[in-house]
């Protein structure tokens, strides 16, 4: 199968674009009086995905962290491209992976409007495109007093790898391969929320990137981190804590909102902390008191 026969099989355009697939670029228009939010990432096999990963997953997965970044924003998608690095064309493969990466599409209204293909080891690049009206959710805005909340469970994915690289289905597995973009979410808390960000590399280092670019500190209580029943099984209580504070992948929303708002985010998210004018990010807990454990999250490089 060459990659053109490739394309029309697996690929072919989806209608949203004013000019799709099959001509050298393609063609959009941004709805009147709204700003472009354009994020794209990288996966790389055996380094962002086990290789025992379905491919249907690989392909959820590789949209569905992009549109955990227009989430953050407040955007709503409508585009996207893809860029695949394939050993070989084997139908099977590009059947399932393609399955999973154009039912979400198609479940948040984004059409796949380009991109490219090729041979090597296998890689795969997103690039989504959405509107928001300005302005969009940014990590710069949090403000001393604000209240720190989060979207929904942390440390499932982390916890949920080992089993993933094993091949072993279960929820914590389940997790890891199907992130769900949190975009409704995002989109409700683009007039309440004074900073935003999507929990991809840790919750301890995503933060951190909202308390730099706002220039503010934040005081996190430990025992207030959501963990799920599942994780909690698995690993333990104290375990669980850790994989919430360092552990990637949730792709759930962390965000800031003062605190005379914070019960409009009571109901479907979590209260962990608040934010302070001391620059730094303090864990206090169950007593109350600081601890002094360092925590990171995920490095590239």
């Amino acid at each position: 199968m060459d990659e053109f026969a490739l394309i029309a099989e697996y690929f072919a355009g989806d209608a949203g674009a004013v000019l799709g697939i099959g001509d050298d670029a393609a063609l959009v228009e941004v709805p009147l009086g709204q700003q472009l939010a354009v994020a794209v990432d990288t996966l790389v096999a055996g380094r962002h995905f086990p290789e025992a990963t379905p491919p249907e997953a690989i392909g959820h997965r590789a949209l569905a962290v992009n549109l955990s970044d227009l989430a953050a924003m407040g955007a709503t998608p409508h585009w996207y491209t893809l860029a695949l690095t394939l050993p070989e064309a084997e139908p099977t493969w590009l059947a399932g992976f393609s399955k999973g990466l154009r039912s979400l599409g198609a479940a948040h209204g984004c059409a796949l409007i380009g991109g490219d293909t090729t041979r090597g080891s296998l890689t795969v690049t997103v690039q989504v495109m959405g509107a928001v009206t300005a302005p969009a959710l940014t990590r710069g805005g949090a403000c001393p007093g604000d209240r720190v909340f989060v979207g929904g469970f942390l440390g499932d994915a982390a916890g949920g790898l080992n089993d993933a690289a094993q091949g072993l289905h279960s929820a914590l597995a389940s997790r890891f391969h199907y992130p769900q973009p949190q975009l409704a979410l995002g989109q409700a808390l683009r007039h309440v929320a004074t900073a935003c960000i999507d929990v991809s590399d840790g919750f301890v280092a995503d933060l951190n990137h909202v308390l730099r670019a706002s220039g503010v500190g934040a005081e996190i209580d430990l025992e207030s981190l959501p963990l799920s029943p599942e994780l909690v099984a698995s690993v333990g209580h104290e375990a669980a804590q850790r994989l919430a504070l360092s552990g990637g992948d949730d792709y759930v929303l962390c965000f800031t909102v003062p605190a005379e708002a914070r019960a409009a985010c009571l109901s479907a998210c979590h209260e962990v902390g608040r934010i302070t004018t001391e620059p730094g990010l303090r864990l206090r807990d169950r007593d109350g008191a600081f601890i002094e454990e360092v925590v990171d999250g995920y490095r590239h490089f």
